[in-house]
């Protein structure tokens, strides 16, 4: 593939409307088409390889599974059910091949539903137990009347690799600051594709406007858990020595409120930051470690301890749509993925500003001097320079710039405007 256009000249909602249709798992053609396609607008990718069989920590790296069509079929009328190539849902993550007769009341024991929510297909995965079987709605399954069933699920297991990305544009510090997301969902929107989408996002920002770069970034797509562990596998030290702040992006698509989840302290950089660059917006959810459920859990293990919260608009789990077919480009828009961006991006922005402004100047400044203040005083109900001199209030080299913003209650975008005009002016350092 040849892009005529940047990342960042395609609409958002464009790449995940691209890759929405691949039906991607932990290993396989699709998680590949996957890699490849954010590959091809990033050419600092590198592309990792682990053997099916091989143990990553306490873990081993599973069959590869490749699936090219499933269905039911009535053996009588030759009615079709759950068919695979309406939608990549309807299988079992992970499926052995099946290709048989069973009966009607075999057949419903291997069909997965929502009672609870009729209309929609679960997502259902068996990795590490063979296994085979279906997801339908729970209306569709009730239309399925008594007779002989034929079976059929086109797919493989066998010896492979789990394969995962990732880059790193080096700066003047070795510290580095990490985005991860997750690659191994088939068609859903905002669990799985949106992460990504906005990840590399951040990838095109930090190349196009950093040149040399303040500090380093990292930026890794991996298969959740497993994929997460085989990195740590073969990265642990680097990032234990490296890592001073960290995210990992999931449920980043849609418009519902912002929410993360804290590092198991909560007393780290990734905290802060997240504090701050949500400071201001309303019905923030913040949830403790103990609510955890992506790859934060292996990045904050035990014995590695990394700086990485979970950023989410809403968090996984916590959403009706979530781990069902309901999860589709109707529940993501651009204006949600485009929202999150800008969330990260002011995070970026402060590491680059500086998150531990300085005032250069002993006492208070005198700013009118500097075009910084007005020098005609007149009574008003704001404080017409009252962020700028807050800022320099508690600028000390002590504090760091996200924990300033929940002090002087102003946003992280605003104060790191103001922090650039004081250091373009020799206030701050």
């Amino acid at each position: 593939m040849t892009n005529r256009l940047e990342y960042n000249d395609i609409k958002l909602i464009d790449h995940l409307k691209e890759l929405f249709p691949i039906c991607r798992s932990l290993t396989g053609e699709g998680t590949r088409k996957t890699l490849e396609y954010f590959e091809d607008y990033h050419k600092e990718y590198q592309r990792l390889k682990f053997n099916s069989g091989s143990k990553v920590l306490d873990w081993e790296i599973p069959k590869e599974w490749n699936i090219k069509d499933a269905y039911i079929e009535n053996i009588d009328t030759k009615e079709k059910y759950a068919e695979f190539k309406k939608d990549n849902l309807h299988v079992v993550g992970y499926s052995e091949p099946v290709n048989k007769e069973v009966s009607y009341e075999e057949l419903l024991t291997r069909i997965h539903t929502l009672e609870d929510k009729p209309e929609w297909i679960p997502y259902v995965t068996s990795y590490y137990k063979k296994y085979w079987g279906f997801c339908m709605s729970e209306l569709d399954k009730k239309s399925i009347k008594k007779g002989r069933y034929r079976v059929y699920i086109d797919s493989t297991l066998s010896d492979g690799k789990l394969e995962l990305s990732h880059a790193l544009i080096k700066g003047k510090s070795e510290k580095e600051i990490l985005f991860s997301s997750y690659i191994c969902h088939p068609s859903m929107a905002n669990n799985e594709l949106s992460g990504p989408v906005v990840l590399n996002a951040l990838l095109a920002y930090v190349k196009k406007e950093f040149k040399t770069p303040k500090y380093s970034y990292r930026f890794i797509m991996q298969p959740e858990t497993i994929g997460s562990i085989a990195y740590l596998s073969k990265y642990a030290d680097v990032l234990k020595k490296r890592i001073i702040c960290g995210f990992n992006l999931s449920c980043v698509g849609d418009e519902r409120n912002y929410s993360y989840v804290n590092t198991p302290f909560a007393n780290t950089l990734a905290d802060f930051a997240l504090r701050g660059a949500l400071n201001h917006i309303e019905d923030v959810n913040v949830y403790s470690f103990l609510n955890r459920g992506s790859d934060e859990r292996q990045y904050c293990s035990p014995g590695l301890r990394l700086p990485i919260c979970t950023f989410s608009r809403t968090k996984f789990g916590c959403y009706p749509e979530y781990h069902t077919n309901a999860d589709n480009l109707n529940l993501v828009t651009n204006k949600g993925l485009n929202e999150s961006y800008e969330i990260l991006k002011s995070i970026v922005m402060a590491f680059e500003t500086g998150i531990y402004p300085k005032t250069k100047i002993i006492g208070e400044p005198q700013l009118g001097k500097r075009g910084l203040y007005p020098n005609i005083s007149k009574a008003s109900k704001i404080h017409p320079a009252e962020m700028r001199m807050n800022l320099i209030a508690y600028s000390d080299g002590n504090n760091n710039i996200f924990d300033i913003c929940k002090i002087i209650n102003s946003n992280l975008n605003s104060v790191v405007k103001e922090y650039q005009l004081l250091k373009e002016n020799d206030v701050l350092e």
